[in-house]
Order: C-alpha cells, then structure tokens, then sequence
C-alpha cells in the first residue's frame, strides 16, 4: 500500500485563507486535516462598544457577504430590543441581500471554482496550474467559458449596484441598520433596480445555467463524489409578508430525515481549534475565544460547532434541499437526459447526486434562479416613500440572538448588551460548519469528510481535492 500526504498551503480562489492536508492511500484520500489560518477576532473587537456600531464593524468579517452578516447583527438587537422592522424595510433588506446572492454566486463559478473545469491563456490568474488538470469541453466549450469569464466580471459589478441602490455602497453597506433600512425607497429607484436586474436575468438564463450544465455533463462522476455526511442545515432566510414565514424555511435532514430547527441546539467544541480549552459542547451564548496557537494537537482557528450532536453542512444545497425548491428548465431537461431522472424538485435528483461535488455546484446557480422570481415579486411589494426604518431604543442590559442564511450558509449572531454596551459578541459563521476542526469525540468537519475517498490520481496534481474544497465556496 502506497501513502503520501500532500499539503496545499494556501489552497487558492476562494475567500480567505486555508490549508488543506490530506493523507493519500492508494491514490484515494485516506484523511484530511482543513486549516484556518487567521485568527478574526472581531468577539473582542466588539466588547465596550455602541450596540448600534455592531452591525458596521461585522461587515468586515467577510468583504464578499457582508450584507448577511450586517443583517445578522441588526436582527440580534432587534430580538434584544424587541423590535419589529416595518413592512417595507424587511423588503428593502430582501432586495439588499438577494442583490448579494446574485454577485456571491457568480463569483463563485466564474472566478473561483469554475477554473477547475476550463482553460483559460497562458497567463495570470490562469496560470500557474497543476500539471494534470483534467479538462474535458470541447475547444468550442472552454472559449464560450473563457468568454464568460470576462462577462461576468462585468455581472457581478451590476449586483454590486443592486445592493448599493439601497445600501449606499458596495461592499460595506450602510444601508442595513437596527430596526430595518437606511433609505424610503422611491419610483425610480424601484425602476433602477429593476432595469439592473433584467442584464443580470438575462446573464443567469443564457450563460450562467447552460454553462454549469454543460460541465456537469463532462464530469458526471463528480455526481458521484464527496458525499460527506449528507446531514444538512438551514436556519432560513428572506421573510415574507406572512408573519414568520421565509422563503428559505429553516430545517434540518440528519441521518435521512427532517426535522424543525431549534438555535438552542447549536453548540461549540474546540478540542482540535487554537483557542484555549473549553468544555465540550458551549451554547454560543456562552462561547470563548481566547487564541491559544501552542495548544496541543490543534490545527486550525475554525471551531467546531455541531447541531444537536450532529456535523452537518451549510450553503446553498441544505437550503435547495431541506426546502425541496423547483428545478429549473436548464436543470429538469439535464437530469431526465443525463441521468433518466424526471426530478420537477431539487430532491428529485437523489440523495447521493445532490450532496456531491457537482450537486454543491448545481445548487448554488439554481438557487441563483429562485432569487430571480422571488426579486421580482419584492419589487412588485414594495411601497414608494413608506417607511423602512424604526429607531431602535436599546436597554440598559439584554441578550439577543438572530439566524439567518450568508450566500455560504448559516449565520448566527449573538450580543448580550451591560450598561448599554456590548458586554459579549460571538458569531457562527457559514464557513465555520463546512471548513471546521474535529469536534471533541474527534469526527471530522464537512469538508473533511467530504475528501475521504476522492480520487488523487497524480500526487503533483491534486485537482479533485481543490475542487471539492471550492464546490462549498469557503
């Protein structure tokens, strides 16, 4: 039996940094080790400061979605304040965030993972690359992707606008605060928006779904590839005019079945993550971060949170999945061809496609096509010169706690406020639940389980593992 292990230090095209170090046996990953390099920090950033300031300073957790975490931070001291954002401020907020969708998701199979499956000149971003790259369209293929590529730079820069024609600017809003939104929308900023919205439409129906379609149908063993766990969580997101109705309704499958999401379920191990010791399983409420690097036997920054005992994973296909979302033309006509499957619904396509390499990939462009119904329908509700904003009147002392969905996945934040200052702060962000440490009993994160028999055929070439890490978008 051969064995070798392979460490790719940083692990390119994706937001952040990581290192992934993965023990091969007989060209199969045998183990995994996924490391967060950078220690954040932004629970001490926060303590001593205005309540009100919170929302700001989260936005620079992640510079490509920071209008969740903006979110995530108001609704938090909204629960404290006992607030409710007005009708059309909870719209305003929608649009913000599905603007933020659009351009997350682009990113992502454009100019991140989408370079694991076409060529594009022998110059930078595109070069260096692996010396067994395993590329299969067609020349006819690859310059229509390649020709994409460019166009969709220009896409992404059309959802910055998005966000920005409520936000102020992109990225770093202001335009999301405690108690709903910064700016009373009018008639021609609706019909701004709206205008935007009809290049990016026609970007995801002509290019973006028939492209990621016709790589999957190059690569139809990735269907087939990194099944993980297969437990899968979504806390929900964009409300709807119904009171505490979401069109991303919170859920989770564990073990081949569904059950109803509960936050207080949600707890925090860091045995394996560079933090000093903690007993097992911390409500995030009661959660430390306290940076240890000379820790024994740790690897990473990345706690290990875990949902009622379970590791489970994050991103657009628990939420296609526990929701169960319509397929698209593009996706009922490649499954029933490819595959002799007549899906009408994302679990149509089988468990084991759907929670796979490609099945991450074609997640997230068909959540992009949910977003673009659902757009629609909040500009059409939307009410010219109402009120978005309530102005929140923070209390002496208190704690709150707000869920809500990131581009990548779940997102928990909780402030608990002393003598009208924040006294605590902790964040659960998406990438912690798919890029996390061992948890305490030692089970591997989402993305570590994910790699344990991928295909690592040249030991100087190890594409299949970049291209499961980038299939979650960490």
């Amino acid at each position: 039996m051969s064995t070798t292990v392979i460490a790719i230090d940083p692990v390119t095209r994706l937001e952040g940094h990581l290192k992934v170090e993965v023990r091969v046996e007989d060209g199969k990953v045998a183990d995994a080790w996924v490391t967060g390099g950078m220690f954040r920090g932004f629970e001490t950033i926060l303590r001593g400061r205005d309540p009100r300031d919170a929302s700001q300073i989260v936005e620079r957790i992640c510079g490509v979605c920071p209008v969740a975490h903006a979110t995530a931070s108001s609704m938090a001291l909204e629960d404290l304040c006992g607030l409710q954002v007005p009708h059309n401020g909870r719209i305003a907020r929608n649009l913000m965030l599905a603007g933020n969708y659009l351009q997350s998701n682009i990113l992502h199979f454009y100019h991140l993972a989408g370079q694991d499956y076409f060529q594009g000149p022998e110059t930078v971003p595109f070069i260096p690359r692996y010396p067994h790259p395993d590329l299969r369209l067609t020349p006819s293929q690859n310059a229509l992707a390649v020709d994409e590529y460019i166009e969709a730079l220009e896409v992404r820069q059309i959802c910055h606008q998005l966000v920005a024609i409520f936000g102020g600017r992109m990225p770093h809003l202001q335009g999301v605060l405690t108690g709903g939104a910064a700016q009373i929308p009018d008639k021609e900023t609706i019909l701004e928006y709206a205008a935007r919205m009809k290049k990016v439409r026609a970007f995801v129906e002509d290019r973006y779904l028939p492209l990621v379609y016709t790589i999957a149908g190059q690569y139809p063993e990735l269907f087939d590839m990194a099944h993980g766990y297969r437990n899968a969580l979504c806390v929900g997101v964009f409300p709807l005019a119904e009171p505490k109705k979401l069109y991303y309704s919170s859920g989770v499958y564990v073990d081949g079945r569904d059950e109803p999401f509960d936050g207080s379920r949600i707890l925090e191990d860091v045995r394996y993550s560079w933090y000093e010791p903690a007993p097992s399983g911390m409500p995030v409420s009661r959660s430390q971060s306290i940076p240890d690097v000379n820790k024994k036997d740790a690897y990473s920054f990345v706690k290990a949170p875990t949902y009622a005992g379970h590791r489970v994973e994050v991103g657009p296909l628990a939420r296609m999945w526990i929701n169960d979302k319509p397929l698209s033309p593009h996706g009922r006509a490649f499954f029933e061809e490819t595959f002799k499957v007549r899906a009408e619904t994302f679990r149509g396509i089988g468990e084991d496609r759907a929670f796979s390499v490609m099945g991450r990939n074609v997640a997230r462009v068909e959540e992009v096509y949910q977003m673009l119904g659902m757009i629609d329908l909040w500009l059409q509700e939307l009410q010219p010169g109402e009120q978005t904003f309530i102005r929140p009147e923070v209390p002496e002392e208190g704690e709150g706690i707000a869920f809500t969905e990131a581009p990548r996945g779940a997102l928990c934040h909780y402030i608990r406020v002393k003598n009208h200052l924040i006294d605590d702060y902790a964040v659960v962000a998406a990438t912690m639940w798919n890029c996390a440490s061992r948890d305490d009993k030692g089970r591997r994160g989402a993305v570590e389980e994910s790699l344990i028999g991928v295909p690592v055929p040249y030991e100087d070439s190890p594409v299949n593992v970049g291209r499961v890490i980038r299939a979650y978008d960490p």
